[in-house]
């Protein structure tokens, strides 16, 4: 077997040079809370493939339900010769996303195909063309999606010219908003959005529960409700972005049932299949069902394979009652990061909810993000064996996304690199 740096030669003259990774690393093989490369090299993972592998990598029913669908057929295209296991995800979804209203789903690939889709959703559905967003979000790479992303660098940059009737307006960021609570905040956007858009303009109001790469911002209670209540007045479409918090992260299923929101349309993607490609939207059938046939699909959407793997997938978290382990994740976790915070002024703000969780850094004694001790502690988190992310607007945030089947072992051997890291 190739090693991790013959493996790198390799790469440098085959790959694009725009595709990055975090670690000068090549797998070998992964599961339960590791991360081992061709060299053997281990890593404790705190990263989860960004929230995909909840269950874990090679989780044995996900393993099983996709050889067995892989012997049977591998394609046919849902829109030519439809198969159960589509019909079948699609219930499920419905059954388990925030809302007792009758809804429907429709299947694709990513996350970004996922967000284009409600918003074509939301559009078909009311006639309105603005769609609504918030500081700091991410929604993803096509050209749409970097228009609905805040982010510039590495996401958008001379990337454009993008997609129109995008407007973007504050989001509840309790460390760097003076505190304002989520009523005061959401009057804020919504004084906004109606003086520089029009209620009656706007098609969808597009947002994440707990923000991603956006740092992982937890808005101020009663933010969401009161966004909802006004979407609700105003006939907005309600979409929340449950990508990355989805299918038990956050300790729920989804982040939205934390303060009992119901969207009107839930975008989902990353978790849901076990680590092969599926996205979805789900949402009220009345708008679901506004779209003409034909104008929902893909070839690929809703991959026999893929729908194998997430019917496998969200058997896996009821069984093992992953959004307990979350809690517990999280519960460990967060006294960790308090006391790591506690001895260094750097950490401005440990946050997050479940198994999502970050501490965003900052200079001490100010709010001044900095993002070079950020990168530095995630680089010396890496040279001694666990693997983490950074995020945030200004590139100073570590977030942690362990798998949520991780070993109470393998979670106390991370956090204790971590904490030498910052020690």
């Amino acid at each position: 077997m190739a090693t991790s740096e013959e493996l790198h030669k390799r790469r440098v003259g085959a790959v694009a040079r725009g595709v990055g990774s975090t670690i000068p690393a090549y797998v070998d093989r992964a599961g339960g809370g590791t991360i081992t490369d061709v060299d053997g090299r281990e890593w404790i993972d705190f990263a989860a493939g960004i929230a995909v592998t909840n269950v874990g990598n090679s989780a044995p029913r996900v393993v099983e339900a996709v050889r067995a669908q892989v012997e049977r057929f591998t394609h046919t295209c849902f829109m030519v010769a439809p198969y159960e296991s589509y019909v079948a995800v699609c219930e499920q979804l419905n059954a388990l996303t925030p809302g007792g209203f009758e809804k429907r789903s429709a299947l694709f690939n990513s996350g970004a195909e996922a967000v284009e889709n409600a918003v074509k959703i939301a559009r078909h559905a009311t006639g309105r063309p603005a769609v609504v967003v918030f500081d700091h979000a991410y929604h993803g790479r096509t050209n749409l999606t970097m228009a609905l992303t805040a982010k510039n660098m590495p996401y958008k940059h001379r990337f454009g010219p993008f997609a129109g009737e995008v407007y973007r307006v504050p989001m509840s960021y309790p460390l760097r908003d003076g505190g304002l609570d989520g009523a005061t905040a959401a009057a804020r956007s919504i004084e906004m959005i109606e003086k520089q858009v029009g209620a009656e303009n706007v098609a969808a109001l597009l947002i994440e529960p707990i923000q991603g790469e956006g740092g992982f911002v937890v808005p101020a209670p009663g933010f969401l409700p009161a966004l909802r209540e006004w979407a609700t007045a105003a006939g907005v479409v309600f979409v929340a972005d449950e990508i990355q918090t989805g299918f038990c992260r956050t300790g729920d299923w989804f982040a939205c049932a934390h303060e009992g929101v119901q969207p009107d349309l839930v975008t989902l993607a990353k978790g849901i299949a076990g680590g092969l490609p599926l996205a979805a939207v789900t949402g009220r059938a009345d708008l679901m069902d506004a779209v003409h046939v034909g104008g929902l699909g893909g070839t690929y959407g809703g991959s026999p394979i893929a729908c194998a793997a997430a019917l496998a997938a969200m058997e896996t978290m009821r069984e093992l009652d992953l959004t307990a382990a979350a809690r517990r994740i999280g519960a460990v976790m967060g006294e960790r990061l308090d006391a790591i915070a506690v001895g260094d002024p750097r950490v401005a703000e440990v946050r997050g909810r479940g198994a999502m969780l970050a501490v965003e850094i900052v200079r001490p004694g100010t709010l001044t993000p900095d993002p070079a001790a950020t990168a530095a502690i995630s680089a010396a988190c890496h040279a001694a064996g666990l693997l983490t992310l950074t995020c945030g607007t200004y590139g100073n945030v570590l977030r942690f996304l362990p798998p949520l089947v991780i070993s109470d072992d393998e979670l106390g051997r991370g956090l204790d690199i971590l904490a030498a890291t910052f020690g």
